[in-house]
C-alpha cells in the first residue's frame, strides 16, 4: 500500500518509495512495478501524473484526477512557482556550507544541448566515519537540503556531482566505493535523495498547499548513527 499524504477530490498526493518507477518508460523494463498502476488499486477514478520523480528517489508525488488539474499544475511546475525541498546525504562537506550550483545541463540525452539549471543548497549536518577507504582513513559525510530553481533532468544529482560531492547511492553519476561502503556497513541500500516537502497552490482553489512526506527506515536509521535526529526532525518511541 501507497502512503497517500493528502487526497481531495482533485489532486492526491504520495510519499513514493525508492526503486519504484513512476509509469512506463524506455528508462524501465517492461516487467516492473509502477507507482501509477499501484495507486490506481488504492484510489478510484481517473489519475494523471502532475510531475514526475527519478525511479531511484523517494518523496512527495502529485497525481492530479483530471486532465485539467493536471495541465494546471503543470503550469506551476513550468512556471517556476512550485517550491521543491530535497534531503540528500553527499560525500564530502560542501563548502561554503550554503550556496547555489549554477551549471547548464542537458536533458535526458547527454548530447542534447545544454539549458540553465540552478540548485540552491544548505548543509544541515555533518559526520566522520572511521573506515578505511582507499587513502583515506576517515570518510566525511554530509547532510544537505537542495532546493532546484528548475527542473531538468536528475538535476539534483548532476549538480553534486559536478561539484564533487555526489550523492551517496547514485549508480549513474556517484562513486561506486561509498555507494559499497554505506551498503557494507550501513545496509543503505538506496540513492539518499528524497522529496521531503513540496509547496504550490491547489490546482482548484488557488489556496496555498504545502505537502511533507516522512523518511524511510534506511534515512530513519542513519540518523541515529550519525547523531542527524534534531537536523531531520526524527522522533523516538
Amino acid at each position: 500500500m501507497l502512503e497517500i499524504l493528502y487526497q481531495d477530490d482533485e489532486i492526491v498526493a504520495v510519499n513514493k518509495p525508492a526503486n519504484l518507477a513512476v509509469h512506463r518508460s524506455k528508462f524501465v523494463g517492461p516487467d516492473d512495478a509502477f507507482l501509477i498502476d499501484l495507486l490506481r488499486e488504492q484510489v478510484e477514478g481517473r489519475l494523471h501524473l502532475a510531475h514526475r520523480l527519478d525511479r531511484a528517489t523517494s518523496g512527495v508525488l502529485l497525481v492530479a484526477r483530471s486532465p485539467e488539474m493536471a495541465s494546471a499544475l503543470g503550469e506551476q511546475f513550468m512556471g517556476r512557482t512550485v517550491s521543491k525541498r530535497y534531503l540528500a546525504v553527499v560525500r564530502g562537506w560542501p563548502e561554503p556550507a550554503e550556496g547555489t550550483v549554477d551549471y547548464p545541463l542537458p536533458g535526458s540525452r547527454d548530447t542534447g544541448p545544454r539549458r540553465e539549471a540552478t540548485t540552491d543548497y544548505r548543509r544541515l549536518a555533518t559526520v566522520e566515519v572511521d573506515i578505511p577507504l582507499g587513502r583515506y582513513d576517515k570518510q566525511r559525510y554530509a547532510l544537505v537540503v537542495a532546493e532546484p530553481r528548475t527542473g531538468r533532468f536528475r538535476q539534483i544529482r548532476k549538480h553534486f556531482a559536478h561539484i564533487h560531492h555526489p550523492i551517496v547511492g547514485d549508480s549513474q553519476h556517484g562513486r561506486g566505493d561509498h555507494n559499497r561502503l554505506f551498503k557494507q556497513h550501513f545496509s543503505s541500500h538506496r540513492l539518499l535523495l528524497h522529496a521531503e516537502r513540496l509547496t504550490f497552490e491547489h490546482p482548484a482553489t488557488g489556496a496555498p498547499l504545502s505537502i511533507e512526506a516522512g523518511l524511510d527506515g534506511t534515512w530513519q536509521s542513519l540518523g541515529i548513527r550519525f547523531g542527524w535526529e534534531d537536523a531531520l526532525r526524527l522522533r523516538h518511541g
